[in-house]
């Protein structure tokens, strides 16, 4: 299982699309699985024949997990686990033995199948040279698997994540010997040092018995007398939790609100639509409101901010990746339009029909929803009024937009119907102000209610 996003530590196996005996060529989709980002599809980098999947549908992986093998030399993959048992002391013609392992079984992101690191003892003397001469496969392995002959390391060198891992497996970085590339500790090294047991030789062909376990965790648990329905936690969902839970306690929010006529900029919105340069494109209220935003940000310019707490820095934005929070059946979603700022009407309207348009059908990439610097939610599609949003992790403001309804309002003197609507902008207030944000959620509404604004303060 790679990491598809930046940091992620587990993906759920949402579908396989091969089965064992397929044929599968480099490059093609073998699985769809859910990060806690988005639904990622998996290509193999090998050509051969699957020869196992080691994890059913719904199954959680963490990321490094051998999930598929695949022959890349053959149709005899069941004599490949008689090599690794016969294995010769670590010399170079040792190197030179595994030749005909072309046909065992390799695994999918991973490198050659688990049947090659029962013969870690080999690297201790012979160089990671030694294995160039070897076939494709090996080099595959050195490259992915990041199990090449390195000699252990004086001090433990690992990722954040597997670093975290052992802490919470109580594994002492100092006792476990790394395989991966320059000395690094993987998350095998890890796994393997807090159960050994777990390492015992088993052939890749009995890899599969101890996996099936998991297979009920993807199903909600109904209890015995159906007044309660138990959902796991994962997914998208695990980490929109933990990301609102680590903002809200981390950034100081303010949310601060205002209901203004909005009648112009929806009539504006008509005449939009019958536009010959908006022709085939999807013109509604969310496209001026972001609009609008765009033009106050770019008179506000410190609300496009971020805190940095690790170099105590406030770190300004010239540019603005603008985040449409989005409702999936996996959950909530905010991805973003990169350099919004820059887009012509006709451009934002493109780009915020793609955005939407992706996540209703699960295909966010996680790139996607990396590096945004302000959101719109829009909770007046549910006809709620308006709401205090969370800011999204990274981000210093978010703007929620409220129902548009028909409402008596005073009007050049008169009370009459009119569209009126309500902004809430929360943001944090350890870059922004009372003043800053207040500024700028009365820009909002006056280009809303006065949409020529939208030339003039341009």
């Amino acid at each position: 299982m790679p990491d598809v996003g930046e940091g992620l530590t587990e993906a759920e196996i949402l579908k396989w699309y091969v089965q064992p005996g397929d044929t599968v060529a480099d490059g093609q989709v073998v699985c769809e699985v859910e990060t806690a980002k988005a639904a990622v599809e998996l290509p193999s980098p090998f050509d051969g024949v699957v020869h196992e999947l080691l994890f059913p549908e719904g199954t959680t992986v963490d990321v490094g997990q051998v999930i598929i093998s695949v022959n890349v030399g053959g149709d005899a993959p069941a004599e490949a686990p008689a090599a690794p048992a016969a294995a010769p002391a670590p010399a170079a013609p040792a190197a030179e033995e595994p030749e005909p392992q072309g046909r065992q079984p390799v695994l999918v992101g991973y490198g050659v199948a688990a049947t090659s690191t029962k013969r870690r003892p080999r690297k201790g003397a012979t160089a990671v040279s030694a294995a160039v001469p070897e076939q494709a496969v090996a080099a595959i392995q050195g490259e992915l698997n990041g199990h090449g002959g390195v000699a252990t390391a004086a001090r433990p060198l690992a990722k954040p994540p597997v670093r975290k891992l052992a802490k919470d497996l109580g594994v002492d970085l100092a006792t476990v010997t790394p395989t991966g590339p320059d000395g690094i500790i993987t998350r095998e090294d890890v796994h393997a040092a807090a159960a050994p047991a777990v390492e015992a030789p088993a052939p890749v062909v009995e890899a599969p018995a101890p996996v099936s376990a998991p297979a009920a965790v993807p199903a909600p648990a109904v209890s015995a007398d159906a007044r309660e329905t138990r959902i796991p936690i994962k997914g998208v969902r695990k980490a929109t939790a933990a990301a609102m839970v680590g903002s809200a306690f981390t950034a100081p929010h303010v949310t601060e609100f205002v209901t203004f006529d909005i009648t112009r900029t929806m009539k504006l919105v008509e005449e939009l639509k019958s536009d010959k340069d908006m022709a085939g494109l999807r013109v509604n209220p969310l496209l001026l409101i972001a609009k609008a935003v765009l033009v106050a940000a770019k008179r506000n310019p410190d609300i496009n901010a971020a805190w940095d707490e690790a170099n105590q820095e406030i770190v300004l934005k010239h540019y603005v990746n603008l985040g449409i929070a989005a409702a999936t059946p996996r959950g909530l979603i905010v991805p973003n339009i990169k350099d919004a700022h820059a887009q012509t009407l006709p451009e934002l309207s493109k780009s915020l029909s793609e955005l939407v348009a992706t996540a209703r059908e699960g295909k966010t990439t996680p790139a996607a929803m990396q590096g945004g610097t302000f959101t719109i939610t829009n909770v007046g599609v549910f006809g709620v009024d308006t709401g205090t949003p969370i800011l999204n992790p990274g981000e210093s403001a978010i703007l929620a937009v409220g129902a548009i309804k028909l409402q008596p309002w005073v009007h050049k003197g008169k009370v009459k119907p009119r569209q009126v609507t309500t902004l809430a902008l929360s943001f944090d207030h350890r870059l922004v102000d009372g003043e800053l944000g207040s500024k700028f959620l009365a820009d909002v509404a006056a280009i809303l209610e006065q949409p020529k604004r939208l030339i003039t303060w341009s």
